[in-house]
């Protein structure tokens, strides 16, 4: 059984390329319309065919809003298949006003992340970068929040999408072990320059594991992979979703040739245009 390349994240092994769920659920950042055919093509099947591609490579680690319904049918389905258990990396929404949804109160979201097998707790970017005080440079009531998560046995990050969220935090000390960080070499959806971000992550005081790196699609894998990869630390991660188990395979190849430093090789997509560019025929 391969395995792929791992890191150590609050003294738990994790893989350095992560699985992300935004093409399992639905959230295309592209268009209603793309996000409705997500929804629709994404059965606990296909969802667990991907993860067993993504976990025969030894990438065993899977991030999501909520580990419950089809997608922890589909992992089960997929740790049955592969014989690898996976790891839970939850990014809950919790009220944080008083009189909300019952259901939405902190204690009883970080108990259910920990009831659907959650390793990892780590609030949502809606959360925690509510909590960010840009004039005082502090993360507001985060010890609060990161207690919760220990009594519940997991462990403690960030998801943000604000550079300023790994700043504060490491300067405040903050009872976190890693960050979930948006970095892609278009820039999509991020706040600065990428620059900017790209020295944030190199002087984060713990690993970051890095979302978006193909820019929501706006990327191509090889494009969007070299970026990342050759410019985040050896214990930062890489978060990826795919739609299809060809998608994976060729996601974890990319990734493995370019941690190699070797330069891709792999089947190109071909259309009518491109016919003058391929060797004549004898």
């Amino acid at each position: 059984m391969s395995d792929f390349p791992r890191t150590l994240v609050g003294g738990i092994s994790l893989p350095r390329l992560l699985v992300g769920t935004n093409w399992f659920l639905g959230y295309s950042h592209t268009s209603r319309a793309q996000d409705r055919f997500i929804q629709s093509y994404q059965t606990r099947a296909n969802v667990a065919e991907i993860l067993s591609v993504f976990g025969s490579a030894g990438v065993d680690a899977v991030m999501g809003p909520a580990m419950t319904g089809m997608l922890h049918e589909a992992i089960c389905d997929a740790e049955q298949r592969t014989g690898r258990s996976f790891v839970r990396i939850s990014t809950p929404h919790f009220n944080l006003r008083p009189g909300g949804p019952p259901e939405m109160e902190p204690e009883r979201v970080f108990a259910a992340c920990r009831a659907a097998g959650s390793t990892f707790c780590m609030p949502h970017q809606g959360i925690t970068d509510a909590l960010v005080d840009r004039r005082d440079r502090v993360i507001r009531d985060l010890d609060t929040y990161t207690a919760m998560i220990r009594a519940e046995g997991m462990v403690p990050g960030l998801s943000t999408h604000m550079p300023e969220t790994v700043v504060y935090a490491d300067a405040q000390d903050a009872d976190v072990e890693t960050y979930i960080q948006i970095y892609n070499g278009a820039g999509f959806l991020m706040q600065v320059e990428a620059d900017w971000v790209m020295r944030i992550i190199g002087q984060a005081k713990k690993p970051v594991m890095t979302i978006k790196p193909l820019a929501a699609g706006r990327l191509l894998p090889v494009v969007g992979l070299s970026f990342v990869w050759n410019t985040i630390r050896d214990q930062d991660m890489v978060t990826i979703g795919t739609t299809t188990p060809d998608e994976a395979r060729e996601i974890v190849d990319i990734s493995l040739e370019l941690l190699a430093r070797r330069v891709p090789v792999y089947e190109l997509q071909k259309t009518r245009s491109k016919q003058s560019l391929e060797p004549a025929r004898a």
